[in-house]
């Protein structure tokens, strides 16, 4: 089958043919109908992943249909068009069984602890716990993004923060995953403010659903939590109910954590190279929530696709590249430098 394949990290991977995979006893494989280029495969590319052993195969955002499935597998049927989250729980432990397989010690994630989306086939283990099925008539466009960005945003946001409509959220980013929580949040209808350095971005943000922006360049993280907390003066003059940091920046976040109203909950997504000083004397003086969210599990998967069914949630809208299999090197190493703010999918048809 045809497979991205880098053997050295940060050189260029190829397109070459490889040997095709085999479903394990408990897992499935799946005929990849479309994969999505995230910022994580770029992470793991460049060396910066420790689960990673070469030569690898990249990709954890997809949407296909079972083409072969191991003898433990009860609950999908070969045929069947499946999406899944990056993060796959090992379907027995403690965490599994109460829901929460983003947590699991056990856990396995396609493109990372073993060869990933951006070929033919792919493999995915412990199948029955992990496995989501997918409506036939959704386009690719809108099944790609739920395995990561939207998975995670959605996660933090509603599982997390349990953030609720007529709150008031700050979103720190607008790249994949921080548009991905405008979008979600203008959708269980919240309020937003969406903060970048780009214009670019920001106004993508607007048409995505923030009702206001601030750009903050050259800003320090006093003026910007001010500028931030400004624009809901009228209705929330002490702070913001929620506050997303997707960036990965000990400024931004403390910027959001600033812009918090008492009570408030900040979900932090961006991946960070070494841990920030976070403000603990607000955190515990206006007894803040500081959740994490990486990624979300099978199992809390209903809700948000019943809004992309219903329309509510349009995660196509959030796509402005689809490329070919061919294509995806260049695609990946343009990552480091793309300051663009829509979604990269590759369509295997192509």
């Amino acid at each position: 089958m045809r497979a991205i394949v880098y053997e050295q990290f940060s050189v260029l991977p190829r397109c070459r043919d490889i040997e095709p995979p085999s479903a394990p006893a408990s897992g499935v494989v799946i005929d990849v109908e479309a994969t999505g280029v995230c910022r994580s495969d770029h992470h793991a590319w460049s060396g910066h992943d420790a689960t990673i052993t070469l030569p690898h195969v990249p990709g954890h955002e997809l949407v296909g249909r079972i083409d072969s499935a191991g003898s433990e597998v009860t609950d999908f049927q070969v045929g069947q068009r499946v999406t899944v989250p990056f993060v796959c729980g090992c379907g027995r432990c403690r965490w599994c069984s109460s829901g929460k397989a983003q947590v699991c010690p056990d856990q396995t994630q396609p493109g990372f602890t073993h060869f990933g989306s951006w070929a033919d086939q792919v493999v995915i283990h412990n199948a029955d716990a992990n496995l989501i099925a997918v409506p036939d008539d959704l386009p690719a466009s809108a099944m790609v993004g739920l395995g990561c960005r939207f998975a995670t945003a959605f996660h933090g946001l509603r599982m997390r923060a349990k953030l609720q409509a007529g709150e008031t959220v700050a979103v720190f980013g607008c790249g994949g995953v921080g548009l991905s929580a405008i979008m979600i949040a203008r959708a269980v209808g919240a309020e937003v403010v969406a903060i970048d350095v780009s214009d670019s971005a920001l106004a993508r943000a607007r048409e995505l659903g923030a009702a206001w922006t601030v750009n903050a360049s050259g800003l320090s993280p006093d003026d910007l939590s001010a500028e931030v907390v400004a624009q809901f003066s009228d209705r929330c003059p002490h702070g913001v109910a929620v506050t997303v940091e997707a960036l990965g920046r000990e400024d931004t976040i403390a910027a959001a954590v600033s812009s918090l109203a008492p009570l408030g909950r900040h979900v932090q997504i961006g991946l960070l190279p070494a841990a920030p000083v976070v403000d603990m004397s607000r955190v515990i003086g206006l007894e803040l929530s500081v959740l994490g969210s990486h990624g979300m599990a099978a199992a809390e998967y209903p809700e948000m696709l019943d809004l992309v069914a219903a329309g509510s949630l349009r995660p196509q809208e959030l796509v402005t590249d689809v490329i070919g299999l061919e294509d995806a090197p260049e695609a990946l190493g343009a990552v480091g430098t793309n300051t663009g703010s829509g979604m990269t999918i590759i369509d295997m048809s192509r």
